[in-house]
């Protein structure tokens, strides 16, 4: 029986096919668009792989695009179909039952068969990806750093594969709030392969959770062939580029990066790169900056893709798009599709309990929104602001739902409660423009200009810096 580089059997894959499925795995893990084909040429050498099809599995749920998951849940059923599992490795096996655990719904039932398969095979790269990508689109901190932290140890810092890994565990020690060391160890993982785009996001995630915006601009100016075009983490990384600009206040350059990057005609009409457009967008939004014709464009975008119940944030994030255009009656129909599947019997997926618990009210908050009513917005948002992280997403992803709560309190006049907000905000965040402009604003409706000035030109001090 042959075996990949690390000693793991590979049952009816022949060498050939090894050798394919760990180009297909370098893809994966750097983010190349390729991967689709190099895992496709695995199934091509040897279409009776199990870790070919298991490879397959996990890029059909990694981008939670719903038919992308329908096809390739399709294909699984039919390779397991009259499948001799006694023929096969524990490994293989567990990967089987963990993709297909995913492809069926149950993405947190899916994170602890691949929590338990690195803790028996802790030099599984394909486990380890796919757990953390899980552990991210979950919101699940404390898996994103430890399931990676927990293999580190089983890996020689030699191994070509050790970077992409240290990149992964950057980002699961910055959102469980180590900043400091989270840079330390993307910078390292940098060090060895400066195009490792992971961890280049890992570390601009640092930049942004400490309001080193400016740093970030640095950063990603000094390394722009290496994470700019090209990869599957483009678009995002652009957005992240664009959020700094937006602390700086330079919106012709955060619309320009929209316009040449995030949304434009050559876009392909994906979930990922929709969300960051939104995202964006809802920025300008809450400050007032009316960008009605790129909503207008970007909404046509999400109603194109007609998808059902399938995760959460996209959900919420397709519904900013609608509400920025103006098209409540869009928002208020996918909320009651919403609504609907969640009244009738179905399986236990784990989006159910994610669109119910947070999904909805974070949907209906952003309606209530675009309808101005900001007292009905801090109703529906306070009670799930501390559970934000269970439909996924990442502290900077979700901050567009928290600034929502905080400029809705601003605007429905609720003064004791702008003001919690904004210290809670200012005590993690001193260095941040918005936070003190709308303190600026907060101290402007209780009557206190001078603590409104002194705010203002803080908020102006660091965004020049």
């Amino acid at each position: 029986m042959t075996a990949d580089r690390h000693g793991h059997p590979m049952t009816d894959t022949g060498a050939e096919a090894v050798a394919q499925y760990e180009r297909a795995l370098d893809d994966l893990l750097f983010f190349r668009p390729q991967v689709m084909a190099s895992a496709q040429s695995v199934l091509v050498a040897a279409p009776r792989s199990p870790m070919g099809h298991a490879l397959a599995a996990y890029l059909g749920v990694l981008g939670t695009e719903e038919k992308d998951a329908e096809v390739a849940r399709a294909t699984l059923a039919g390779f397991r179909t009259g499948l001799d599992t006694g023929r096969l490795t524990s490994r293989e096996r567990m990967h089987l039952a963990a993709a297909a655990t995913w492809l069926d719904g149950d993405m947190h039932g899916a994170g602890r068969l691949l929590g338990e398969l690195s803790v028996a095979f802790p030099r599984d790269a394909l486990a380890l990806f796919a757990g953390h990508q899980r552990d991210f689109l979950t919101g699940d901190a404390q898996r994103l750093r430890d399931r990676v932290g927990g293999a580190l140890d089983a890996w020689d810092e030699s191994d070509p594969h050790h970077g992409p890994l240290l990149g992964m565990y950057a980002f699961g020690l910055e959102e469980s709030g180590h900043y400091e060391h989270a840079e330390q160890v993307g910078l390292a993982a940098l060090a060895r392969h400066p195009r490792d785009v992971w961890g280049i996001h890992s570390v601009v995630h640092t930049y942004e959770m400490r309001g080193r915006f400016a740093d970030g601009l640095r950063f990603l100016d000094a390394r722009t062939d290496d994470w700019s075009a090209g990869t599957l983490l483009t678009v995002h990384n652009w957005w992240h580029y664009a959020l700094y600009a937006l602390e700086t206040g330079d919106t012709a350059r955060v619309l320009e990066v929209y316009d040449s990057a995030l949304h434009h005609d050559g876009s392909a009409d994906i979930a990922m790169e929709l969300l960051d457009a939104a995202a964006l967008l809802w920025r300008l939004h809450l400050a007032q900056n009316d960008q009605s014709a790129r909503w207008a464009r970007l909404a046509d975008a999400w109603e194109r893709r007609q998808v059902g119940p399938y995760y959460a944030f996209n959900d919420a994030h397709a519904v900013m798009a609608y509400v920025g255009a103006g098209r409540i009656e869009e928002a208020q129909r996918l909320v009651r599709d919403r609504e609907e599947w969640l009244a009738a019997e179905g399986p236990g997926v784990s989006n159910r309990a994610m669109t119910a618990d947070i999904g909805l009210p974070v949907c209906r908050a952003l309606i209530a929104y675009g309808q101005q009513d900001f007292a009905r917005v801090t109703d529906l948002l306070l009670p799930v602001r501390h559970r934000l992280h269970t439909f996924g997403g990442s502290h900077a992803q979700r901050d567009a739902i928290q600034r929502t709560l905080v400029e809705a309190a601003l605007r429905a006049g609720r003064s004791d409660l702008a003001r919690t907000l904004l210290s809670e905000r200012i005590q993690l965040r001193p260095i941040c423009p918005y936070n003190w402009s709308a303190k600026a604003r907060l101290e402007d409706q209780l009557g206190a200009p001078d603590r409104a000035a002194a705010a203002r030109a803080r908020a102006a001090a660091q965004a020049s810096s």
